[in-house]
């Protein structure tokens, strides 16, 4: 019985800390460093973004659609 007053007591216990939601600020105030190569200082979108190399398009898909794919000649099992 005690075990279970303990894991409300966690779960309640993590739960609040789930709802304090605060502004984030660099510690001292002062702006963090520049990045190596930078010009100026990239905002937050900018930093947030993801380029275009993280999610490509797939233009030349195989498979369009849900179907089972042909056998390969060269995939065989391991020797041995």
């Amino acid at each position: 019985m005690q075990s279970r007053w303990l894991l409300v007591a966690v779960l309640a216990a993590t739960l609040a800390g789930c709802g304090a939601k605060r502004g984030l600020q660099p510690p001292g105030g002062e702006e963090p460093p520049l990045p190596v190569a930078a010009k100026a200082q990239p905002t937050f979108e900018e930093m947030t973004t993801p380029p275009p190399q993280a999610a490509p398009d797939r233009v030349n898909d195989p498979l369009p659609r849900s179907q089972p794919r042909p056998d390969d000649r060269f995939d065989l099992p391991p020797p041995g």
